[in-house]
């Protein structure tokens, strides 16, 4: 068969492919499925070749041209820029990034690995029957008694100092979280520092909940409002970090350069959620927290801010993967 007669048997593909071009131009609110997109890849690539036979046999301008501006078209449609759309953008915080998070095992190793070791280090903390030196033998009683003095007196501020000092506490909580998320990449080191923050933290709330401790009510007024986003942005540092560690080791067949870019891919969510959490906690600790509000207030955020986040990561991150899954 002649080349020209081939490439005249391909015009019902370049047709076709013409038809998805205008179709997915029309449709860009809704995009194509897996399969169609499939089937478009395959007849961008088809068209791709009949231009080069049509160039290399010097068939007719009008068929070179015609080639030339389909494959084009689809060229501009495969490689087009994702419009911004706030209802996409919403499936993907409501539905994608909390279902992402929810199944990331990493997020879940780090979870209860943190939440484990600082329920128990509370636990003993405030248990001096059972561990009488634990606090003094893990903070030291220079800590201790400088932590007492801090406390000791009432923490409310002036309001000018508030946007410096939530300004701080931004800069202060994201060294917190970046320090987890690099040393994870290297795991023992992130593994430890997670471990170690978490110890001393639940450590130091739980010799505050001693009741004939120095500073415990003013304490307790400061750290409840923003405790549960500050904490579970700890925990969401270090999984994202856990996740680029072990693609390093686990590469799944590919290179190390592009498993670890993959996992950077996958840990977009969780650095996501992460970056939120330690705004929204440095705000409150910034403003709210050494305020003169009364302490049912500030119990008040604390709840709110905990029942949002069952409401994300669990209901909503266990919503959308039942989703994916049918």
């Amino acid at each position: 068969m002649k080349v020209s007669e081939l490439l005249e048997t391909r015009s019902e593909k370049w047709q076709q492919l013409e038809r998805m071009c205008a179709q997915m131009n029309r449709s860009w609110r809704h995009p194509l499925g897996p399969e169609a997109v499939f089937e478009f890849a395959s007849l961008y690539r088809a068209a791709c070749a009949d231009l080069a036979l049509a160039d290399a046999y010097q068939l007719p301008p009008e068929t070179v041209q015609y080639l030339h501006q389909l494959v084009g078209r689809a060229h501009n449609q495969l490689h087009r820029s994702r419009h911004f759309e706030p209802t996409n953008w919403g499936t993907r915080m409501l539905f994608e990034a909390p279902r992402a998070i929810f199944c990331d095992r990493s997020v879940r190793v780090c979870f209860f690995l943190f939440w484990g070791i600082f329920l128990s280090s509370m636990f003993f903390a405030a248990s001096p029957h059972i561990w009488p030196t634990f606090a003094e033998d893990l903070l030291g009683d220079e800590t201790i008694e400088s932590m007492e003095a801090m406390y000791a007196d009432d923490l409310v501020r002036d309001a000018d100092a508030d946007m410096m000092m939530a300004g701080f506490y931004i800069l202060n909580n994201t060294g917190i979280g970046l320090q987890c998320f690099v040393l994870m990449l290297l795991i023992v080191p992130g593994m430890y520092v997670t471990v170690y923050n978490a110890a001393v933290l639940g450590t130091v709330f739980g010799y505050m909940l001693r009741p004939d401790t120095v500073g415990r009510d003013h304490f307790f007024e400061f750290v409840t409002a923003h405790g549960p986003f500050e904490l579970t942005a700890i925990v969401l540092a270090a999984g994202a970090g856990l996740r680029l560690g072990l693609s390093w080791i686990d590469t799944r067949g590919m290179t190390r350069a592009e498993s670890l870019e993959r996992a950077g891919r996958e840990a977009l969510p969780v650095v996501g959620a992460m970056m939120i959490l330690f705004f929204l906690a440095a705000l409150i600790e910034g403003f709210l927290s050494p305020s003169a509000a009364p302490y049912p207030v500030k119990a008040g955020v604390a709840i709110l801010s905990t029942l949002l986040l069952i409401v994300y990561f669990l209901v909503l991150g266990n919503l959308g993967k039942t989703l994916r899954e049918t």
